[in-house]
């Protein structure tokens, strides 16, 4: 179980991080593999109810991963955090499998209230980096999280979210794989950017106002000299 739980994310570290060069290189240089590993055996502990244990070794865990996971938290098979620094993940968070996560991502909650208070993350999302996810909602299968964008509600699956607070802009964007399996869609670079779109949208009003501007300018101009006094008037006023 253990070790079969093991090969499962040094696979995951290989299919999606072109730089793995070795099994031993992902097995003594990859933080987040360390992290999940360590994570494994304080929710173990945790489960048992020895918190103070499970915490401690959370602790340690932190030390020296810089990735800070809740004992309490569910993860499931195959999570990949790449790089992983500032990375935090809450107690009542759920991760489903073959998931992946990049630095400064954080699966938190929005208050002091008891019971499930953090994210469910469902299989093959992907959460690029310095995202927020905050409360206790579902994002759903296959759906990306752009960088930098606070995630405050429900996320579709199939569905890629941008922004603060985080918006969906694409939905049921799935690629399916020749055999009929969902593929992990890693291209976080290929995001839709609502503020850019907005504002190439406003440029192109602002130029055609001007255009008009000018044609009445161009019309004002060509106005014998009282007509256009008068005109000048009626405008001013």
């Amino acid at each position: 179980m253990l070790f079969g739980r093991l090969r499962k994310e040094i696979q995951a570290v290989f299919e999606r991080d072109p730089a793995a060069k070795s099994l031993l290189e992902v097995l003594f240089c990859y933080p987040g593999l360390h992290a999940i590993l360590l994570h494994r055996i304080a929710h173990f502990f945790y489960q048992r109810k020895f918190f103070f244990i499970a915490r401690l070794i959370s602790q340690f865990s932190r030390a020296i991963t810089q990735i800070e996971i809740h004992p309490g938290a569910k993860i499931g098979e195959g999570l990949f955090i790449d790089h992983g620094a500032g990375v935090v993940i809450g107690e009542t968070a759920e991760i489903g499998n073959n998931v992946t996560i990049y630095q400064g991502v954080t699966l938190g909650g929005t208050g002091k209230e008891k019971g499930k208070r953090h994210p469910t993350i469902e299989d093959n999302v992907v959460i690029s980096a310095g995202a927020k996810i905050l409360g206790s909602f579902t994002v759903g299968k296959n759906s990306k999280i752009g960088a930098g964008s606070v995630v405050l509600k429900p996320v579709p699956p199939n569905s890629t979210v941008v922004g603060v607070p985080g918006k969906v802009v694409i939905r049921d964007g799935e690629k399916v794989g020749t055999a009929g399996v969902s593929i992990i869609d890693l291209r976080h670079d290929l995001l839709p950017d609502p503020i850019s779109e907005a504002m190439y949208c406003l440029q192109k009003n602002i130029e055609v106002l001007e255009r008009r501007v000018l044609e009445l300018e161009k019309k004002l101009s060509d106005v014998p000299g009282e007509r256009k006094e008068s005109m000048n008037k009626c405008i001013n006023s």
